[in-house]
């Protein structure tokens, strides 16, 4: 369940990033340009937390589906 969760956590970020892309693209730099940019960054923070391994090797995505 936590990789489907993570999945769409990336595509949400891709997603972002490709509107933001659009928008400056099209009507210029605008506020939610910067929002979008933003959000697809606090997104990929989160999923780099529960991805990166610590000193031991374990990431809250392996111990959590470790846990019954």
């Amino acid at each position: 369940m936590a990789n489907l969760i993570l999945s769409i956590a990336t595509f949400a970020a891709i997603l972002l990033l490709v509107g933001a892309w659009k928008r400056w693209r099209g009507e210029g730099a605008g506020k939610q340009m910067w929002l979008m940019i933003v959000a697809a960054l606090v997104i990929l923070a989160n999923i780099a937390i529960w991805v990166v391994p610590d000193d031991k090797g374990q990431s809250l995505v392996t111990g959590a589906a470790d846990q019954p």
